[in-house]
């Protein structure tokens, strides 16, 4: 376990999937002496979300680096105001605007370019499992797509439909990883969101889960952000 010398950063997965998709992200940056905490979201409501990532940054005893992957980029925006966090860094995640949420950003995406989200059922999403290897995770592992597509978390509509109150970016530096192959939200749409915030942007070719299939480049930007915005003591 690290001693969490070189700072502290807080991990918030998307829809679909739970945190252990970070793994590897994790490693290395516990190896690079970072401490590090995984944030599960309920995925039922983006305040529940919020709220359960608010704990997590609360038990913390330095300030935070925020990183949030798809829909976590939504969780980090509404939860990132949190006095305990000092920087924001998404990974091919959505930052929406007040009033915005992750429903209103991709309503108007074309067929062709937009996730393959099933109909509802019952409150919930998922994705076309005969889909999700394409879309999703398309520089994954075969395999371990395919376990991804079978432990889909349902993604609750009050999650993907929940508007920001306050978002995080106006008032907190960002970082932002472009995946530039990404089938879930296009590249197009992650610039927008990306220079509205004012992050500093990186891009990067990759799929949608490049958090699970290139996760060095994940904690390089990280560390990146951790070292761009000064040391613990110096926050």
């Amino acid at each position: 376990m690290s001693d969490g010398s070189a700072g502290t950063v807080v991990l918030v997965h998307g829809g679909f999937v739970d945190g252990s998709g970070w793994q590897g992200v994790y490693e290395q940056l516990t190896k690079d002496g970072y401490s590090v905490s995984l944030v599960q979201n309920p995925t039922l409501s983006l305040a529940g979300d919020a709220e359960a990532t608010r704990r997590v940054i609360d038990t913390q005893t330095e300030p935070v680096i925020l990183v949030g992957h798809s829909y976590g980029g939504a969780v980090i925006t509404e939860a990132g105001t949190d006095p305990n966090v000092k920087a924001l860094v998404y990974i091919a995640g959505f930052a929406p605007d007040a009033g915005e949420s992750v429903q209103t950003l991709i309503a108007d995406l074309p067929p062709e370019t937009g996730p393959p989200i099933l109909p509802p059922q019952d409150g919930f999403l998922l994705l076309d499992g005969a889909k999700f290897h394409e879309a999703f995770a398309a520089d994954v592992d075969a395999g371990l797509a395919e376990f991804m597509a079978d432990s889909q978390v349902p993604w609750g509509l009050e999650a993907a439909g929940g508007t920001i109150s306050e978002p995080a970016w106006r008032s907190k530096p960002s970082w932002y990883l472009v995946t530039t192959d990404d089938r879930m939200i296009p590249p197009s749409l992650q610039r927008e969101m990306s220079k509205r915030a004012g992050s500093t942007v990186v891009e990067t070719p990759g799929s949608h889960s490049i958090y699970v299939s290139q996760p060095s480049v994940v904690a390089d930007l990280v560390e990146r952000a951790a070292s761009e915005v000064g040391s613990p003591a110096m926050a």
